[in-house]
């Protein structure tokens, strides 16, 4: 009788460690399995990138700093291949897009409200006048405090897009490796009329930058660490 215990016993542990190793190996086969169709979608995304080489890729990739859902109403203005200053695309919604400068490293796109325009608009007229970044604050400063240039309504946004890379994929119309900068314009404001630090209490915290001036904004920046 006692042989015949010890037997069943010795079966049922040889039958738990079959079972045991059927389910570490299935578990490694699909983790593999994984590991290798997440790889495998990584490499297509990487051989689908192409150079921003033309004025439609100009767009596509500009509007991509928009909000998802008014990206199609957006209007784009920027540099052409050209290297002119034009109108890229017309737009009917509250956004106007400047698109990157292809003869510039890396990749900058913008997308702000249209409010904001005579701001920005009067910043490039400075710039190409051959005024640096500090006239060019000085100057608006001044017009600003004067009543001669507006700027849109307190909270009027701007959304950034940029990144070290000019690829883009022409799918999804995303750039290699770009993030996203969000700028909240609060003329005047300093950090005791918002209750904002002047720095970042921590990384990809809201702050008030230039503070009490015409160009006093919130400053949010999205971690850029990627998601697992």
């Amino acid at each position: 009788m006692n042989r015949i215990i010890t037997a069943l016993v010795i079966s049922g542990i040889l039958v738990s460690c079959n079972s045991a190793n059927k389910t570490e190996n299935t578990n490694q086969e699909s983790s593999e399995s994984e590991t290798a169709s997440i790889d495998g979608v990584a490499k297509e995304a990487n051989e689908r990138l192409k150079e921003i080489d033309s004025d439609e890729a100009l767009i596509a990739t500009a509007i991509m700093a928009a909000p998802e859902a008014s990206r199609s109403g957006c209007k784009v203005i920027g540099y052409n291949m050209a290297g002119e200053f034009v109108t890229l695309k017309e737009g009917d919604n509250e956004f106007i897009c400047l698109a990157d400068d292809p003869k510039k490293e890396g990749f900058n796109a913008a997308c702000y409200h249209k409010d904001l325009e005579p701001f920005m608009a009067r910043g490039r007229e400075l710039k190409s006048e051959g005024k640096n970044a500090a006239e060019i604050f000085d100057i608006r400063e001044e017009e600003v405090k004067s009543g001669k240039l507006a700027m849109g309504k307190t909270g009027s946004t701007l959304h950034i897009y940029y990144g070290s890379e000019s690829l883009y994929d022409p799918e999804t119309s995303e750039v290699a490796g770009a993030h996203y900068r969000y700028v909240v314009y609060m003329p005047w404001a300093t950090a005791e009329s918002t209750g904002l630090p002047e720095k970042p209490i921590a990384p990809n915290h809201p702050w008030i930058m230039n503070p009490g001036t015409h160009r006093a904004h919130i400053m949010i920046t999205p971690s850029t660490e990627s998601k697992e």
